[in-house]
């Protein structure tokens, strides 16, 4: 079995260190996961940082390794992003929980026109508390050693300057007349992909996106869920990267 993940402050561990794992994830690692001494634990520090090894002394509510290994996660020269519209909170949720365990680096939450769900002031604190814990325990799920940044939701023009400033935005749309698979990667930078609300982009929205330098493109051809479509582009987006590697590599 793939050693289990907990997320904890890390200050430049080096192998041989010990390292206390306590709080929350002390006590789910002791006494909920029930960690025995000898099991081998990965502990990180949510920004790509971890450490590996066996726990040497466990108690109620902590446990402690010693570092057998510090690990890093690979860098990449692009970076993917994804703009979720606000949606049902369990389509949402699920939506941002299989993006990171695809391996989005952001997700932003978007208030779109037609979206069913609003975020007042106080409901946009517990919509981001929600999602920030949901990609938290999806990045600890499936082993990420990255756990994605909740940005602040933003409105439309917000949106249209964050997609002036990208190296690529795609707007994800079902009558888009271009594949995402026809468009070339930039080499480099941030790569934003925006996925509409349960009942689609308006017309207003796809002008308003695509004037401040977003490309329309789909992604399937059916219609896709706000809850599918994002993990649906990010896959076909990693594919098309890897695709450029292996060419790289080859010196096609």
């Amino acid at each position: 079995m793939t050693q289990p993940l907990f997320l904890s402050h890390l200050d430049s561990p080096r192998v041989g260190d010990e390292v206390c794992l306590s709080g929350d994830e002390g006590h789910h690692a002791a006494d909920v996961r029930r960690i025995k001494p000898g099991e081998i634990v990965v502990i990180g520090d949510g920004a790509g940082m971890a450490v590996r090894g066996p726990a040497v002394k466990v108690s109620k509510g902590s446990l402690v390794i010693q570092v057998t290994e510090v690990i890093k996660a690979a860098e990449s020269q692009l970076h993917f992003v994804a703009v979720q519209a606000l949606a049902k909170s369990d389509r949402a949720e699920l939506a941002i929980a299989m993006l990171t365990e695809a391996g989005v680096e952001q997700v932003i939450p978007w208030g779109a026109e037609r979206s069913v769900v609003r975020w007042s002031t106080d409901r946009a604190e517990k919509g981001l508390a929600r999602w920030r814990a949901t990609v938290r325990e999806a990045a600890k799920q499936s082993r990420r050693l990255r756990v994605p940044v909740v940005a602040d939701p933003l409105a439309t023009a917000e949106l249209c300057q964050r997609v002036r400033n990208a190296a690529l935005a795609l707007v994800l749309h079902e009558s888009a007349s271009t594949a995402l698979t026809e468009i070339e990667l930039p080499s480099s930078g941030e790569i934003i992909f925006i996925v509409g609300p349960e009942g689609g982009l308006s017309d207003a929205e796809v002008d308003a996106l695509t004037t401040a330098g977003g490309r329309a493109v789909s992604i399937s051809d059916a219609v896709l869920r706000t809850s599918t479509a994002g993990v649906v582009a990010l896959a076909q987006l990693q594919a098309i990267q890897q695709l450029n590697s292996a060419k790289g590599a080859s010196g096609e």
